[in-house]
C-alpha cells in the first residue's frame, strides 16, 4: 500500500539545501546527498564500496552505481550524478580507503541517527521546526519527487534506480495533469507532418510560434523575462514576469521602443539598435550590460535576442530573453575587489620584507635612507617613496633621498597642510598622516608624464626614543590603501628605520679609531637642571648616566650650593623628573639620583650616536662634553639637539686619537689597585663557586678554607669588588679595551 504524499509534505529544494548547509562534516553531507540525490537506503549505504561505481560514458563522463543486494533482496542499478561521484572518491582518498573497503563501516541505524542529528541542527540554525523530524525516508521521497516532477524523468527509470517495487509507490509523486499539459501532450498528434512543416521548423534563424512564446512566458520567474518585439524593436507582448522585473504594467510599456530598458549612455552610443541588427545578421545575439527599472534604478542583466520568422522566412519581430544577474555580478565584483585587496596586502608585505633586508645590508645613515626608498618602490605597493631629513626648528630640509621620483619633484606632491604639521602626537608617539585624492601626475626628466591619475600619500616619522631623524613618505595609486593594518605597519617601519640609524651611529663610534670631542652649551629652560641652577644658584656635575629604557635614564649627579630638599621640591613639579633621592652626603656636597623620564639634552645626543663624557650645569648653562665618530654629520646632531632644545649650540670640537688599552694592560693596572689579600679573597670566592647561582660554597666555607673569619672575608671581597667596578666605570681607558690582544 502506497503512502499518500502531498506537495506540502515533500521536502523542498530550499530545505534540502538547508540540510546540506547544516552538515558539519564531509561525511554527514555525503550521506545526505546519497539519500537525497541518488535515492539510496541506509542499509544499502552500509554495503557501498568504491568498486560499486562504474563509468558508462567517457565524454561527457557519466556514472552508474551497482547497489549491492541487502536483506535477501536483489541488487539494482542506480544513477550516480557526477558531482556526487567526485565527492565519493574524494572522501575515499582522504580516508585512505581501498577499492573494496566499505565506505561507511557502520550500521544502518547509525546512519539514520546521523541524518536525524543533521536535521535537528538545521532546525535550530534556520528556525524551521519541521526540519527536525526529517528522516532518510523523506530524503528518498525528495529524490523521487525531484526526478519525476522537476526533471520529468521516465517513471519506469525512477522505479528502477530507486528500487521501488511497483508504480503504485511512485504515483503519489506524480501531480494531476492540468488542462494545458493535456493539450500540450497531444498537440503533436494534431500538427501536420510533411516537408513543409519540417521546413518551417528548420528555417534559418529561430522559428518561435505564438504557443511556444506563451509557454516560455508562463514558465518565466521573477528573475527571467521574455519580451516580444515587433520588427522595428517596439514592445508587442508583455507578461507578468517582465512586469515584475522592470516594474512597468503592460499598458504602460506596449508600443514603447526596447531602448527604454537601456541606460542613457547605451542609448546615446546606439547599443539597442546594434543589438537588434546583430541578432538579424547572426540569427541571434547575446550580451550583458546594465538595464533600467521603471524607477530609474539599474540592474545587471544578460540578454538573448532571437529573430522570429514566419513559415516563408520573413522577419516578424524579436523574442528577447532577459535574465537578472545582479546577484552574481555583485558577488563577482566582490570577489574581484577582495582579490585586489589581497594582492595589495601581499605587495605591502613584500615591501616590508624588502625594507627589513635593506636595513640589515646598510652601513651608514645615507645608505639606510636610499636603500629603504628603493625597497619600498621595488614592487607594486608604492609608486614613489622619499625620506626628508629635516631640521624641525628651522623648517627646512637638509637631505632628501627618493625612489621613483626626482627629489626636486617631491614638493609638487606634498600637500600644503604638511608644511606646518608635526610628525608626532602630543605624547611623543609616532603617528601616520594620510592625504587622499592627490594628483600623482608629475613630469619626468624627459618631459613626459609618469602618472595621469590620483592617489594617496602617507607620511611617518623615523623615530628612536624621543629623537626624530626625519620623515618617510610613500605614494600609491591603490584604491584601498592605508587602512589601519597598513598604517600600523608604516609606524613599525618608521621605528625600525630609527633603530637602524641609531645602531649604525653607535657602531661607527665604537669602531672608529679617531673621535671628535664635542662641547655643547644648553641654555634651554625645558631642561630641569638648567632651570634649577638658575632658580637656586646651584651646581650639578654628572657622575654617571644609566639608561633604563628608550625614554628613561638614571642620573647620578654631584649637587653643590643648594640643599637637596630645595632641589627635590622643584623636581616634584617637573613632569620630566619621575623620582629622585639622596644617595650620599660628604664634605663637598651631595650625591643625588634622578630618574629622568622623556626628553633631555643628554638623551637626545645619545640617540644620535654620541657618547656623553661629562655634563656640568651652573648658572643656567649645561656644558656637555661628548665624543662622536670622526665621520659623523655634526649638522644633523646639532639640528637634532635643537629640535628639542632650541637654545643650544656647539661651542667647541677637536679631533683626537682613541687610545686603545689591551686586556693585559687592563689586568696589570687592576692588579696594582688590589691588595694581595683582596686579590686572594676574590680568587678563592670565584673559583670556590661563591659567585655561582646557586652557590657552590658559602662565605663561611671560603673563610674557613682561607683561615680567616667570615666578616674579614666579606671586608676583603667588598673592597676588591669596589676597586673592580671603579676601574671599569671610572677609567676612560677601560672603555676602549682591545679584547683581541688578550693572552
Amino acid at each position: 500500500m502506497s503512502l499518500e504524499v502531498t506537495d506540502s509534505a515533500v521536502l523542498s529544494r530550499e530545505r534540502y539545501e538547508s540540510l546540506l548547509d547544516a552538515a558539519e562534516t564531509y561525511r554527514e553531507a555525503l550521506v545526505v546527498r546519497l539519500c537525497g540525490d541518488v535515492g539510496l537506503r541506509p542499509t544499502e549505504l552500509t554495503e557501498l564500496t568504491i568498486e560499486s561505481i562504474e563509468q558508462v560514458r567517457i565524454d561527457p563522463p557519466r556514472y552508474l552505481i551497482r547497489v549491492p543486494a541487502v536483506d535477501d533482496g536483489d541488487g539494482r542499478t542506480s544513477y550516480l550524478p557526477t558531482h556526487v561521484e567526485r565527492e565519493l572518491r574524494r572522501y575515499a582518498r582522504s580516508n585512505d580507503l581501498s577499492p573494496d573497503d566499505r565506505i561507511f563501516p557502520v550500521t544502518a541505524r547509525r546512519l539514520q541517527m546521523l541524518v536525524s542529528d543533521v536535521a535537528e541542527r538545521a532546525s535550530d540554525i534556520y528556525e524551521q521546526p519541521a526540519l527536525a523530524d526529517l528522516s532518510t525516508s523523506d530524503l528518498r521521497q525528495y529524490f523521487a519527487h525531484t526526478a519525476l516532477v522537476d526533471h520529468a524523468v521516465n517513471p519506469r527509470v525512477v522505479k528502477t534506480v530507486g528500487g521501488w517495487g511497483s508504480f503504485e509507490a511512485l504515483e503519489p509523486y506524480l501531480p494531476e495533469p492540468t488542462d494545458a499539459e493535456i493539450v500540450d501532450a497531444f498537440d503533436a498528434v494534431e500538427r501536420p507532418s510533411g516537408p513543409a512543416h519540417s521546413r518551417s521548423r528548420t528555417q534559418a534563424g529561430s522559428m518561435v510560434s505564438d504557443d511556444s512564446v506563451i509557454r516560455l512566458l508562463l514558465a518565466a520567474s521573477d528573475r527571467y523575462a521574455l519580451i516580444r518585439l515587433d520588427a522595428e524593436g517596439y514592445v508587442e507582448r508583455w507578461n507578468r514576469s517582465a512586469a515584475s522585473m522592470f516594474g512597468y504594467r503592460a499598458g504602460e510599456i506596449v508600443g514603447t521602443h526596447v531602448s527604454t530598458f537601456y541606460t542613457d549612455t547605451a542609448v546615446d552610443d546606439g547599443t539597442p539598435e546594434r543589438a537588434l541588427s546583430a541578432a538579424l545578421e547572426e540569427s541571434g545575439y547575446e550580451n550583458e550590460g546594465w538595464r533600467v527599472h521603471k524607477d530609474g534604478s539599474q540592474f545587471r542583466a544578460t540578454e538573448v535576442i532571437s529573430p522570429m520568422r514566419d513559415d516563408r522566412g520573413r522577419h516578424r519581430g524579436f523574442a528577447v530573453f532577459v535574465r537578472d544577474v545582479s546577484r552574481a555580478h555583485e558577488e563577482l565584483e566582490g570577489v574581484r575587489s577582495r582579490r585586489d585587496e589581497l594582492e595589495g596586502r601581499y605587495a605591502v608585505a613584500r615591501a616590508h620584507r624588502a625594507v627589513a633586508r635593506s636595513l640589515l645590508e646598510s652601513t651608514d645613515h645615507e645608505e639606510i635612507e636610499t636603500r629603504t626608498c628603493t625597497a619600498l618602490t621595488g614592487g607594486r605597493a608604492y609608486e614613489y617613496a622619499w625620506i626628508d631629513r629635516a631640521t624641525i626648528t628651522e623648517r627646512r630640509t637638509d637631505w632628501r633621498a627618493s625612489s621613483g621620483i626626482e627629489p626636486a619633484d617631491v614638493d609638487r606632491l606634498v600637500p600644503e597642510e604638511w608644511h606646518d604639521d608635526g610628525a608626532t602626537t602630543d605624547d611623543g608617539e609616532a603617528t601616520v598622516s594620510v592625504v587622499t585624492d592627490v594628483d600623482l601626475d608629475i613630469e619626468n626628466g624627459e618631459g613626459g608624464t609618469n602618472r595621469d591619475d590620483s592617489g594617496s600619500l602617507a607620511r611617518v616619522p623615523l623615530c628612536y626614543g624621543d629623537t626624530t631623524y626625519g620623515t618617510l613618505t610613500v605614494a600609491t595609486d591603490r584604491l584601498q590603501a592605508f587602512d589601519a593594518d597598513e598604517r600600523q605597519w608604516l609606524e613599525t617601519i618608521g621605528k625600525q628605520i630609527g633603530y637602524a640609524i641609531a645602531a649604525i651611529r653607535r657602531r661607527n663610534l665604537l669602531l672608529s679609531d679617531r673621535v671628535v670631542e664635542l662641547e655643547f652649551a644648553c641654555r634651554d629652560d625645558d631642561s630641569f637642571f638648567v632651570d634649577a641652577s638658575q632658580q637656586l644658584g646651584c651646581r650639578f656635575e654628572l657622575d654617571s648616566l644609566v639608561p633604563i629604557s628608550e625614554s628613561t635614564q638614571l642620573y647620578y649627579v654631584r649637587l653643590q650650593n643648594a640643599s637637596p630638599a630645595d632641589v627635590f621640591d622643584l623636581a616634584a613639579d617637573d613632569p620630566g623628573i619621575d623620582d629622585c633621592r639622596l644617595v650620599e652626603t660628604d664634605k663637598d656636597g651631595w650625591r643625588v639620583e634622578f630618574v629622568v623620564e622623556g626628553s633631555s639634552p643628554t638623551l637626545t645626543l645619545t640617540e644620535y650616536g654620541v657618547t656623553v663624557i661629562d655634563a656640568i650645569t651652573e648658572g643656567g648653562v649645561t656644558t656637555i662634553t661628548a665624543e662622536s665618530a670622526a665621520d659623523a654629520d655634526l649638522r644633523t646632531i646639532l639640528a637634532g639637539l635643537r629640535s628639542g632644545f632650541p637654545n643650544s649650540e656647539l661651542v667647541g670640537k677637536r679631533e683626537a686619537e682613541r687610545t686603545v688599552q689591551t686586556a693585559r694592560e687592563f689586568r696589570e693596572g687592576l692588579e696594582d689597585r688590589l691588595t694581595d689579600r683582596q686579590e686572594a679573597s676574590l680568587r678563592a670566592a670565584y673559583f670556590g663557586g661563591y659567585y655561582d647561582w646557586p652557590r657552590e660554597s658559602t662565605a663561611e666555607e671560603i673563610a674557613d678554607a682561607m683561615g680567616v673569619s667570615s666578616p674579614t672575608l666579606h671586608n676583603h671581597l667588598r673592597k676588591g669588588q669596589h676597586e673592580l667596578l671603579r676601574t671599569f666605570f671610572d677609567d676612560p681607558a677601560s672603555e676602549n679595551i682591545d679584547s683581541s690582544a688578550s693572552e
